[in-house]
């Protein structure tokens, strides 16, 4: 069971270690880390029991509608929510990096919590890895696109627009992975490929907001 715990909740804090070092500027403070880490993990039983209800009413169960609507919008909103409303209004959102920072967090702690009901459930360790490389780094993956959003939006006169693509696009990102994963439930190959594609783009991202940072801050 030990084993089965630290597998559940290592990947969550690795992935959280690296975005958090790849700050350029200073180092944000890590009681806001870990705020938007708890937040996360506090969303998982409202949004677990929506999904259930779903379930149970046959509503939103159909591959695209679970993957698009029951599963990737209603956790990306109340994630973007929030962050907005415990991060993004406060003064320590400062830069463009912060987006990413603290929308990998809050993201990380949903996904670290929900990695560790599953697996308490499943209690495999063969599990354990593939949700590793799969959900967790996926959780991670769209939170970057939506944290790029939200940094932009602090810095723009088009707030409202980049505020909503900080949803929309992570919400898309993350439609398409659970629906892979819905269509070939035995096949990883494309959700793994998926994944990779992912990675490069959240670089891209990363590198792109500590640029932005560079130009206005240095």
């Amino acid at each position: 069971m030990i084993a089965i715990a630290l597998s559940a909740v290592a990947p969550g804090f690795a992935l959280l270690s690296y975005f958090y070092l790849r700050h350029e500027l200073e180092a944000e403070p890590l009681g806001y880390v870990i705020r938007s880490f708890v937040a996360g993990a506090v969303l998982v039983f409202p949004i677990m029991f929506i999904q259930y209800a779903f379930e149970e009413e046959g509503v939103l169960t159909s591959p695209f509608w679970k993957a698009f609507v029951a599963t990737a919008l209603l956790e990306e909103f109340f994630k973007w929510f929030m962050i907005y409303y415990t991060i993004y209004i406060h003064k320590v959102f400062d830069d463009y990096y912060d987006g990413i920072l603290y929308a990998v967090a809050c993201s990380l702690g949903f996904a670290t919590l929900e990695n560790f009901l599953y697996l308490w459930v499943y209690d495999s360790l063969e599990i354990a890895i593939w949700r590793a490389v799969l959900p967790v780094s996926g959780h991670a993956l769209f939170a970057v696109a939506m944290g790029f959003c939200l940094g932009r939006a602090k810095h723009s006169a088009r707030e409202r627009l980049w505020l909503f693509l900080a949803v929309s696009v992570a919400t898309l990102m993350h439609g398409v992975f659970d629906y892979i994963l819905l269509i070939e439930p035995t096949n990883k190959v494309p959700a793994v490929l998926y994944i990779v594609v992912l990675w490069m783009v959240a670089l891209l991202l990363v590198r792109a907001a500590n640029q932005s940072n560079r130009r206005q801050f240095k």
